[in-house]
């Protein structure tokens, strides 16, 4: 298809409000800015707040905050998050004896996820996932005032697991079955396991928290001036500096291309998209 990465990412946005990494592999620190690549969906870093450099240009406007006394926060780890976009329904998985896979039945995670035909469909699945972030406060209200962090958009969150899968659909109405098995190693990590082979289905399991499949991004938020001393609305503080980030092009297709609005139209929609308040079918 055309641009999958792209498509599944602004499907998840839609369903979450929080970007996916379609290389969940590759990490995403908390911490990084950059730009949003418009042909790819994906963060270009062009640097980290928690770079020495970074210092630097920090102590330029307030000498006082040091940012190596407020590192990444790490939560803890959280129960299975699993998020499968509109048109997408989740079944039970059935165990007939057509299917022999030993530790089935006792998988930690396990499912059927039933795909709109005609239409693409995304899965995200993290297997006890947890969020590591910038400390709420005194941070993000401080970077405020880095002109460097111009049009910059900042990773405030991350979540990370050691145990993902993602899926976009091939819109030919199709059925994945999925499930996440223990080793017969007590010293290997689980396994996942499923009926279906195809191209966009990635999957990744480890020991340790090596993936992150999902982010938080943050933009500054446009300050004007007011010219009513009484105005109603009060000032922003704290993390209130900085807002969520929307998607930087015209609605897509289901191959992930721009549906280019006419001239005549209102393309007001890629101004503020509304999210899904439910993640899954059942």
């Amino acid at each position: 298809m055309g641009n999958a990465g792209r498509k599944f990412i602004d499907l998840i946005r839609q369903s979450t409000a929080k970007w996916a990494n379609w290389d969940p592999p590759i990490p995403i620190q908390v911490g990084a800015y950059g730009r949003l690549n418009t042909e790819t969906g994906e963060l270009d870093i062009e640097g980290n707040i928690y770079d020495p450099e970074f210092q630097v240009l920090l102590d330029k406007v307030d000498g006082t905050l040091k940012l190596a006394d407020f590192p990444a926060q790490i939560g803890a780890p959280e129960g299975d998050f699993i998020v499968c976009t509109m048109g997408v329904r989740q079944n039970d998985l059935k165990i007939d004896g057509e299917i022999n896979v030993a530790g089935l039945g006792q998988a930690s995670i396990k499912g059927e996820w039933q795909f709109q035909r005609g239409k693409r469909g995304a899965l995200l699945i993290m297997h006890n996932p947890r969020q590591e972030y910038v400390p709420r406060g005194r941070v993000l209200e401080t970077l405020y005032k880095v002109p460097e962090l111009k049009d910059m958009h900042i990773v405030n969150s991350i979540f990370k697991c050691p145990a993902y899968t993602i899926y976009l659909s091939d819109k030919s109405g199709e059925k994945v079955s999925l499930a996440l098995t223990s080793s017969e190693n007590p010293t290997e990590p689980e396994q996942w396991w499923s009926d279906t082979n195809v191209s966009l289905l990635r999957k990744g399991q480890h020991k340790d928290y090596m993936f992150t499949p999902l982010y938080g991004l943050k933009r500054k938020l446009p300050l004007i001036r007011r010219l009513m001393r009484d105005s109603p609305v009060p000032d922003p503080q704290g993390d209130d500096f900085w807002v969520d980030v929307h998607v930087p092009w015209d609605p897509l297709d289901e191959d992930g291309d721009e549906e280019y609005a006419s001239e005549d139209e209102d393309d007001g929609w890629a101004a503020n998209p509304e999210t899904q308040e439910d993640a899954c079918e059942t």
